[in-house]
């Protein structure tokens, strides 16, 4: 419980950031309403501009929470690639609408987030390339590739499969099994492009 001295987190704008990830992941950003994001976190249009200037703010606020919470739940781990790619296949499978979230963005907004230098996306690609060339630089991980490369192949090596929900059989019980071989797949191949080295 927080102290008396320690303001209590501010409960709208939570509420606000969880109604407005399920409407970014249901109808991207141009198909989403504001209307409908404040309703859902009980809140008037008011309040919420009263925190996001508009919708491309909070979609940008939205994308880089998701990033955060993908990059913690996954951890790079440069000399273990082929872990790295099952922990992201996992992590999109159980939270396949976090996938649908970042993709509208990159359909939609295009290279203009992508132009700012602020951009988390850019930021985490460069964080986890810099990760990677300095596991080339010890000798745990292959030189010859560029590390921008390798980032890109094991990050859709391992999501093929998750986005591809018209493809996965619509039994529970099989749905789950057919992903942990593709699963298994997907290590697999990335053992054989970067084997890993971690002991």
């Amino acid at each position: 419980m927080p102290s008396a001295t320690t303001p209590a987190p501010d409960s709208t704008r939570d509420r606000i950031l969880a109604a407005a990830t399920s409407e970014f992941a249901r109808y991207g950003i141009a198909g989403a309403r504001i209307e409908r994001i404040a309703k859902a976190a009980r809140t008037s249009k008011e309040r919420l501009y009263a925190h996001f200037r508009g919708k491309e703010e909070l979609y940008a606020t939205v994308a880089a929470r998701e990033l955060t919470a993908v990059t913690e739940a996954t951890r790079l781990d440069p000399l273990d690639l082929p872990g790295y790619a099952g922990r992201l296949h996992d992590h999109f499978a159980a939270h396949p609408e976090r996938l649908r979230l970042m993709d509208w963005g990159r359909l939609e907004l295009g290279g203009s987030a992508s132009a700012n230098a602020d951009d988390p996306v850019r930021a985490a690609m460069r964080h986890k390339t810099e990760q990677l060339r300095a596991a080339q630089r010890s000798g745990g991980l292959d030189p010859d590739w560029d590390p921008a490369d390798i980032l890109l192949f094991v990050s859709q090596l391992a999501m093929s499969w998750v986005g591809q929900s018209e493809l996965l059989p619509a039994d529970e019980a099989e749905r789950t099994a057919f992903l942990a071989a593709r699963r298994g797949a997907v290590v697999a191949a990335v053992q054989r492009l970067f084997p890993a080295t971690a002991p």
